[in-house]
Order: C-alpha cells, then sequence, then structure tokens
C-alpha cells in the first residue's frame, strides 16, 4: 500500500484526534485521489502561492479541511507540523474549515455545501475569459485547471444542480470535479434521503464528461481518469467510488463522517494501513516524495516570469491591463464620469449607464442578471459570454440566483470584478454566497433593483420588507441604498475601490430626483447631512427614495414653523465604522431623530430614536397607491414627527 497515501491519511487523523474533533470519513475514503491529483496533476509552488496560472484546487467538502492542511504541510507550504497540532484551536492556521486569506494555499473559503462547485465555475468562467482577452499565439499567460472535491452532500444541494446544468451548457472543460461517491451521508445511506440514482446518464445529460474510478486504491486508475477529463472538450467529472472511513471499523458507516475513532479504532486502522509512526511524524522519504513532485511546477513557474517579461516588451498593452488584473485594480476616478448625464430617473436605469463606464476602462469586468438583464440593467459589453464567445462580457445566468452569488465570488476570487443583478426580494436566495464574500474579504458586488415596496403590482411576493436589515448586519459588508443618480455614482465608486468588502447596491424600480451634490467625503461617512438647521428641534434620517420624502416633509414641517434637520443615510455600514464623535456631528442625540425607510425598522433604532418603518409585507397595487396606502406620505410624516416632539 502506498506509503506516501498513508502518511497523509494518518497526518489528517493526528490532527483531528489532537482536536479530538473533525471528519476522518472523506479523509480516509478521498487520500488516494487527493494524493495523485497534488502529485501528479496539480500545477501550483509554495515558492509563489498566489501564482496566477498555478491550478485552483476547491475542496468543496470543506469538513475534510484536515486533510487539505496535511497535502499544504506535505508539499511545504507555510503550514507546519506544529500548525497541525493545533487543528481547531483558536487563532491557529488550521481551522476546522479552510479560510481564504488565512492559510497559505487556500483558494477559497469552503464548507458550506454546494457553494464549492459553484465558485469553481465561476474560476473556470474566469480562466476562459482572461485566456482569450490576454493569451497570444506565441504567449499564453493563462492555461490553468479548476479542480474540485466534492461528495453526496454537495450534489444534493440546490445551489450546485443550478451551477452544474450552467457548467455543462457552458462547456467548461478546465473544471474537474473529483466525486468523492462513498453513498453514506451524516444520516445514513444516500438512498434514504435520495441522490443522483445514475450518476453517468445524469451529468451527461447536463453535458458532462463522465469518468468512473472503480478502486481509489488504484493509483493508475486514478491517474488514468484524470488524464482523460484534461484531455476532454468537455467539462469532466469523475466518479471515485471510495469507502468512507477506509480502514477504519466504522468504514462505510454513518458513524465515521464526523466524530474522531477512539484508541482502539485508532489501533485498527492503523494495523490495516500497515503504519507504524508515531502520531505527527513524517519520514524523509515521504517528505521527498511530496515535495520533489513539485521541481516541475517551479520550472513551470520560473517559464511564466520569463514568458511574462517577453509579454511585456511584445504586448505593452496588454501587459498594462494585465497587470491590473493581478493587482484587483478596478479604481473608478471622478474623470471617468466627466459628462455623465445625470438624470431624474430610477435607479435601476443609472445602473446600466454606470457599468457601460466601466466596461470601456476595464475589459475584464463583467457584470450579468437572472434572467433579469431588462428590469435591472446589469448587462456586461461585448455580447453574451458563451461557447463561442469567450470574450463575452455579459453573463446570461438563467433563473439562477443561488449559483449565481457563488459564481460570482469564484470570479473576483480570480480577479475577474462582476455584477449580478436580481430583484432585492430574491436577495435571499444568494444570502448564503453574499455572507461567504464578506467571510473571504472579496470585493463581490451585488447589485438589486426593485427595492422597496415601490414595486407596486407585482405585490409582497416581490416586495422586500426584511432584506435591508438582514444583509447590513453581515460583518464586513457594504449596503448601499441611494437616493439619486449622483450618489448612485458614487456608491459605484466606493465599492469598485474597495478590495476586501463585498457590497450590496440596492436601487429603485421608480424615478428619483436628482438632489444637491454630496462631497465624496461627506459620502464616505455613510450619512450626510441632507439639509441643514441650527435651529432644529429634530433630525429625520431616510434612505434611498425616502430621502425625497424626508426633504418634502420637511418643507412641510417648515410651513407650520417647525425647524427639522435632514440627513441621507446611504450605509449603516460605513457610519458604523465612524468614531463617535463624528456620529454625533452628523445624527445629534440632543434633539428628537426619525428614521424613515420603506422596509423593517429591525436594527434602525440605533441610529434614531424612532423609526416609521414597515411592519408587515407590502400590498399589490400601484406604487402610486401602495405607497401612500402604508403611510409613506408628507403628511402622515410630519403628523408622527409632531407626534414625537410633545413627548
Amino acid at each position: 500500500m502506498n506509503k506516501s497515501v498513508n502518511t497523509l491519511r494518518m497526518l489528517a487523523m493526528d490532527e483531528i484526534n489532537a482536536a479530538n474533533s473533525g471528519h476522518p470519513g472523506v479523509v480516509l475514503g478521498f487520500a488516494p485521489i487527493a494524493y495523485t491529483l497534488w502529485h501528479d496533476f496539480l500545477k501550483i509552488t509554495p515558492k509563489c502561492p498566489d501564482w496566477f496560472d498555478r491550478d485552483r484546487f476547491i475542496l468543496a467538502s470543506g469538513h475534510a479541511s484536515s486533510m487539505l492542511y496535511a497535502l499544504l504541510h506535505l508539499f511545504g507550504y507555510k503550514v507546519s507540523m506544529e500548525d497541525l497540532t493545533k487543528f481547531r484551536k483558536l487563532g491557529s492556521l488550521t481551522p476546522g474549515h479552510p479560510e481564504y486569506k488565512h492559510t497559505e494555499g487556500i483558494d477559497s473559503t469552503s464548507g458550506p455545501l454546494g457553494q464549492g462547485i459553484a465558485m469553481a465555475a465561476g474560476m473556470a468562467i474566469a480562466e476562459t475569459m482572461l485566456a482569450a482577452r490576454f493569451n497570444k499565439e506565441d504567449i499564453k499567460l493563462i492555461d490553468h485547471y479548476t479542480y474540485v472535491e466534492c461528495g453526496d452532500g454537495d450534489l444534493q444541494e440546490g445551489v450546485t444542480l443550478e451551477a452544474l446544468s450552467l457548467i455543462g451548457r457552458l462547456k467548461l472543460n478546465k473544471l474537474i470535479i473529483l466525486f468523492d461517491s462513498n453513498r453514506i451521508q451524516l444520516d445514513g445511506p444516500v438512498k434514504n434521503a435520495g441522490g443522483i440514482n445514475n450518476p453517468k446518464e445524469y451529468f451527461k445529460s447536463l453535458g458532462f464528461n463522465y469518468l468512473s474510478v472503480s478502486d481509489p486504491e488504484n493509483l493508475d486508475e486514478v491517474k488514468k481518469a484524470i488524464k482523460k477529463a484534461k484531455k476532454s472538450d468537455l467539462p469532466s467529472i469523475v466518479e471515485c467510488h471510495t469507502i468512507i472511513g477506509f480502514g477504519s471499523p466504522v468504514a462505510n458507516m454513518s458513524k465515521s463522517h464526523g466524530a474522531p475513532l477512539d484508541k482502539a479504532g485508532m489501533e485498527v486502522l492503523k494495523q490495516n494501513l500497515g503504519y507504524t509512526n508515531e502520531p505527527f511524524t513524517v519520514d524523509d522519504d515521504v517528505y521527498l516524495d511530496y515535495r520533489s513532485a513539485l521541481n516541475k511546477n517551479t520550472r513551470l513557474y520560473n517559464k511564466w516570469k520569463k514568458s511574462l517579461k517577453e509579454y511585456k516588451t511584445k504586448y505593452p498593452t496588454e501587459f498594462l491591463e494585465f497587470t491590473k488584473v493581478l493587482n484587483d485594480d478596478y479604481t473608478l476616478s471622478d474623470n471617468m464620469f466627466e459628462g455623465f448625464e445625470y438624470k431624474n430617473e430610477a435607479t435601476r436605469k443609472t445602473i446600466g449607464a454606470i457599468i457601460n463606464i466601466i466596461s470601456k476602462h476595464y475589459g475584464s469586468f463583467v457584470a450579468g442578471s437572472a434572467d433579469l438583464t431588462a428590469s435591472t440593467n446589469v448587462k456586461g459589453l461585448d455580447g453574451s459570454y458563451d461557447i463561442d464567445n469567450r470574450l463575452g462580457r455579459n453573463i446570461n445566468y438563467g433563473v439562477r440566483e443561488h449559483a449565481m452569488g457563488a459564481i460570482t465570488n469564484g470570479l473576483t476570487l480570480h480577479h475577474v470584478r462582476s455584477m449580478t443583478g436580481a430583484f432585492f426580494v430574491f436577495s435571499d436566495y444568494m444570502k448564503p454566497a453574499i455572507r461567504m464574500a464578506a467571510l473571504m474579504g472579496i470585493p463581490s458586488e451585488f447589485v438589486f433593483t426593485h427595492d422597496s415596496v415601490a414595486v407596486g403590482e407585482d405585490g409582497p411576493t416581490h416586495e422586500p420588507i426584511e432584506q435591508l436589515a438582514s444583509l447590513r448586519s453581515i460583518p464586513n459588508i457594504n449596503v448601499f441604498r441611494p437616493s439619486d443618480a449622483k450618489t448612485t455614482v458614487q456608491a459605484v465608486k466606493y465599492m469598485m475601490n474597495d478590495k476586501n468588502r463585498p457590497s450590496v447596491l440596492c436601487l429603485t424600480r421608480q424615478n428619483l430626483d436628482l438632489l444637491d451634490d454630496v462631497s465624496d467625503k461627506e459620502f464616505k461617512n455613510g450619512a450626510f447631512v441632507r439639509y441643514e438647521n441650527k435651529n432644529a428641534k429634530g433630525t429625520i434620517v431616510a434612505s434611498g427614495s425616502e430621502v425625497s420624502l424626508a426633504l418634502k416633509t420637511k418643507d412641510l414641517l417648515m410651513e407650520e414653523g417647525i425647524p427639522v434637520r435632514v440627513v441621507e443615510m446611504i450605509s449603516t455600514n460605513l457610519f458604523d465604522r465612524l468614531d463617535s464623535k463624528t456620529k454625533e456631528a452628523i445624527i445629534p442625540r440632543n434633539i428628537p431623530s426619525l428614521f424613515l425607510e420603506m422596509a423593517s425598522p429591525y436594527g434602525l433604532y440605533g441610529y434614531a430614536d424612532y423609526v416609521y418603518g414597515i411592519n408587515r409585507f407590502g400590498a399589490s397595487g400601484n406604487c402610486n397607491d401602495v405607497i401612500p396606502y402604508l403611510g409613506f406620505t408628507k403628511e402622515k410624516v410630519s403628523e408622527c414627527f409632531k407626534e414625537i416632539l410633545k413627548k
């Protein structure tokens, strides 16, 4: 039995035992496939972990992280043996699931089942886009594969099924899925819950090249399958018929999934594997086997660096653009918007014009909507991305909001900046991906239109109420709700210039009046004074379309001799990052304040003393009827404000 494979198995098991926590099943079953892929195929180098032309590896079953950390250690990444002993310990480099930016060599955070394959789809799309844009006949800067490990559970998730059908449709042939098909999940055999009954026919029907490995312990069989996958002009799935908990007393049992083996079980495992090493020890010949496999990759990396220098000389214009991609530089400046025509219009209209400007300056900027392009205006240039148009920058996602969010994260991880478009109420479908983007600290950009009950005729199913509160509560995110075309442009500039957070942009269906200019300095506070009055009896705080209503309410109150201040809250997230002194200057606490927003009041009492919001679902009717029906008129708001002043 292969000594290097068993060392991988046991090193991962040592981590689990030291933590007394983890998932032995997939580690013991999948180790031969992981070893073969990393040892014989994966184009990576610890010399430059972020090498742009490296192969990507996504461990969709992120609970198998102990195996991934063991691989990184054995291949010479900055994961020491001591790091392995601290598996799942607070502050370690080896957390319970892989975390992007936290541990060297991790291409994405993973763990929530279903996200992995969809993110990999985004990476594979990005690879083809950038290859088509930058590769020349004499110099190929971009030529790599995206590999995904997945389990039975991944293939039960709806987001995965959405992604798979798009992967097949787009013929992403450099995406290879290694399916850990052990037919067992935590609650028992997969058949109890229902899985894919005939994987071969199922994946073929989606446009995949299907391959099978009957004996994963036979490394030659594994190699042959991966070689065939790499030669295919279709995306490939390699079904590996593994045994969960291989070699242990609980092999082929669901109990091997997520609980460490006891002492007796470990003894049986060692005996079955013929393994005699003490915990956290690796023989020199095993280290040599792993690290010698990287020699060819070091040569490839050095050759790539040489090609990059040659490319710079031969193709200086393209090199400059490629450098911006490498540095994730999609900065938007004021001069890019010189002559921009600001209009009294729905901000969903404004975003289309903004996307055109960004696209003209950045050839690697893409956009796409979930079958809503005509409504959201979130559409990329140069035609639709497709099999015969890899330079197309509009992605037809179809009605696949779940996958669209995760695919966007994959694009972002591969330094292709993108915007997605959907109705705001359907952000619920994308919440897991948005949360993952925030967790990874990547600048994915999610645009949502039809942001309030002003959707009107479509009724309460399409009218967002609680979505703002939900998304604002995510750590490390920017949620913007601009009040007009001008602040929409400012929001997009901020989004594109922030490299460390995802952003959500909430836009209107209905037309909005243009308001006075706001400086970028004020904008960056997240809240700014729209109307100041030193004699003010109180402050009305508002976001989005309600800013205009707040100003009209102010005028009505002023007619009655009641001076009022008006503050626009374009982003609670930006405002939250201010110091208390700056916050107090914008929304002083010595006078009463009212937050005006056509959404749930939840969470808004941290910004104002009172909230004028919506504590119910919306209603079906023309927006000009629905809005006053729900009380959002200057008369109703002014009456509320006057009642506050009486208290």
